[in-house]
Parts: C-alpha cells; sequence; structure tokens
C-alpha cells in the first residue's frame, strides 16, 4: 500500500482542459478578425488527425446525412466565410467544425458532428488559416475610401 501511494504522488496528473466553443457565441463577435482568432487553433502542417483513418471521415462528408445537414448550415449562414456579412464565399464551402472532431467521434456517430452549433461555413483559404494559424491566408478587411482619398491633388486644403 506505501509502495502505491508513493508512485501515485510522484506521477504527475496532466489534466487537458477542452473550451467548448459555440456558433452562438462566434457570430456575437463583431468582425470577421475576432471570429477567426476565436476559431484558431494554430496547428502544425504534417501533424496527424485521422491519419491512416481519413477514409473514415471521407465516408461520413459523403453521406447523404451530411450533405442535407451541410446545405441547412450554407443556407442559415448565407454561403459568408465565419457568416461574416461582406465576405460571401463564391469557391467551395466547407463546414468548419468549431470543436475538432476525432475518429471516436465519427465511429459513435457523437452528436456533436451533426450540431449546429458546433459548425460554421468557411473558405479554404479561412480553414487552412484556423488550423495552422497562416493570417496571409485571410481576406484582409476592406479599406474604408474618402472623397479624393488616391487624388492628392484634389484634397481641401492644399
Amino acid at each position: 500500500m506505501l509502495m502505491l501511494l508513493t508512485l501515485c504522488e510522484n506521477t504527475a496528473v496532466q489534466v487537458i482542459v477542452m473550451i467548448i466553443k459555440t456558433y452562438s457565441e462566434l457570430i456575437t463577435l463583431g468582425s470577421f478578425k475576432e471570429r477567426y482568432l476565436y476559431l484558431k487553433l494554430s496547428g502544425i502542417v504534417g501533424d496527424e488527425t485521422f491519419a491512416g483513418k481519413r477514409y473514415l471521415n471521407q465516408v461520413l462528408y459523403i453521406s447523404k446525412e451530411w450533405r442535407l445537414f451541410r446545405d441547412v448550415i450554407i443556407r442559415r449562414d448565407l454561403g459568408r466565410d465565419l457568416a461574416c456579412e461582406g465576405y460571401d464565399i463564391f469557391g467551395r464551402v466547407i463546414i468548419h467544425h468549431i470543436n475538432p472532431i476525432t475518429i471516436e467521434d465519427i465511429i459513435s456517430r457523437d452528436q456533436k458532428l451533426f450540431d449546429p452549433d458546433n459548425v460554421v461555413c468557411v473558405s479554404h483559404n479561412t480553414h487552412q488559416a484556423i488550423h495552422y494559424g497562416d493570417v496571409s491566408l485571410l481576406i484582409a478587411e476592406p479599406i474604408l475610401r474618402t472623397a479624393n482619398d488616391t487624388c492628392p491633388w484634389k484634397k481641401i486644403g492644399l
């Protein structure tokens, strides 16, 4: 018994705390940049996620159930990147799981796979930026223009 207690005292217990993020919270953030920072995962290119079991998530993504769910989410977000007004997606729309999914989630058909509060529409570049932290992939915010701001000779007071 004493040996067991010593082992427990010397063993570091590591607790992984996962903060659950939601679409409901995401859409309260006003700007595209704030929403990106909320979702950013900062993974490393080449890190294994599904590795040799990639076929499992592909089976999910080609299922009729997923395609119907995907259509509902695209309509909800109006096909906008991070559901932000002014950020329409003109190419392929990706449905991003806000809280990453695992092999176990797919095998057990976890409810978070089809939870509308766990997904948002994103473009390919935004999806890459979320996973790998490459901000250069994001669309820059529009520059606010003013009258004659590109014609210095027409500015008032010169």
